[in-house]
This record gives structure tokens, C-alpha cells and sequence, in this order.
């Protein structure tokens, strides 16, 4: 399906793999407001400092929040067939910095063992497709934003997610 000029992918439906969430005890008032002040998009540790990255090193063709795309990615090339996420540590599980909170930790687990399968599913949805996927985590960005760069930059050049080759079978004269 085209939606003014890209592709629309969506997941394909799979048997019920979902990880139930255990219960949750309430946290204190100024726990609760913490959480909920955090926003789904448009975060100044990752999406807002990748962007102004992005804008002063001058990369350009790329949409924010591509919302028509599985997992929808935070920024999307698509003359280039890139998609790139911005994962923050807590809540995607960073191997090198993510931590599970001591108070509701069975949930927490669930919960980011939840996002991890959603992220491997959209990111598998968008390589079938021909996507070439780069996930940056919250703390590369703080740590070397330079690196972050360098890898869309990287993506960007590499030609090889780009053209298939087709096989052709000989078949002699007859």
C-alpha cells in the first residue's frame, strides 16, 4: 500500500507471543508524575539531539517519526532506504547501561523485554524490505555523537543493502 509516496509496512501478525505483565504496586505521587512526564517522542537526550546533529552536519532527506513504517523509526532516509531509531537506555534495555528499577522489578522486566521483541519484530519487518536499520542507544549519543553520525553517514554510502542481484539460470540454445 502507497501512502503519499512510501510504502506503508506494517507487521505481519504472529501466533500470541505476548509477554503478560505481572502486577503493579503504585508508586509514590512524585514517582508517578516523574514517569509520566516522559515523553513517547521528540526526547532531548536522543530524537531532539539527533536531529540538531543531523541539521549541523548539514544530512539532509530524512523524515522524523515515519509513522506509516513498522516501529515507526525515528528518522527515516527513504530515498536511501535507511531507517534509524534512537533507543533509549532504560526503556529499550541497553546491554552496556540499562538498569531494572529494585521497586516492581518483575514488571519492569516484562516490560522492557516487551519493547526489545517489538523492536527486533519491526526491525526484521524493515530489513525484508530492504531497509538497512541503525539503531543508535542514548548513551553512544551522549558518549560520541561524532560515531553516531559517522555510522548514518556510513549507512548512507554502503551500497550494499541497496541492489539485489539476480540470478540467472544458463540455459543453452536449443
Amino acid at each position: 500500500m502507497t501512502i503519499f509516496g512510501a510504502t506503508k509496512i506494517t507487521l505481519l501478525p504472529r501466533p500470541k507471543q505476548v509477554i503478560s505483565l505481572p502486577g503493579f504496586a503504585v508508586p509514590p505521587p512524585s514517582r508517578r508524575a516523574n514517569m509520566r512526564a516522559i515523553k513517547a517522542r521528540g526526547n532531548r537526550t536522543t530524537e531532539a539531539r539527533l536531529r540538531a546533529l543531523l541539521v549541523r552536519a548539514g544530512i539532509r532527506g530524512w523524515k522524523l517519526q515515519a509513522l506509516t513504517f513498522a516501529g515507526t523509526p525515528d528518522f527515516l532516509f527513504a530515498d536511501k532506504k535507511i531507517a534509524v531509531f534512537t533507543h533509549g537506555c532504560f526503556w529499550h534495555g541497553c546491554p552496556r547501561c540499562g538498569h531494572l528499577p529494585r521497586t516492581n522489578s518483575a514488571y519492569w522486566g516484562a516490560k522492557i523485554a516487551r519493547n526489545q521483541m517489538r523492536d527486533r519484530r519491526a526491525q526484521r519487518a524493515l530489513r525484508r524490505r530492504g531497509y538497512m536499520v541503525v539503531a543508535i542507544w542514548e548513551c553512544q549519543l551522549r558518549r560520541s555523537p561524532s560515531q553516531c553520525l559517522r555510522r548514518i553517514a556510513d549507512a548512507m554510502s554502503s551500497q550494499r543493502f541497496r541492489f539485489r542481484i539476480q540470478r540467472t539460470v544458463f540455459q543453452p540454445p536449443t
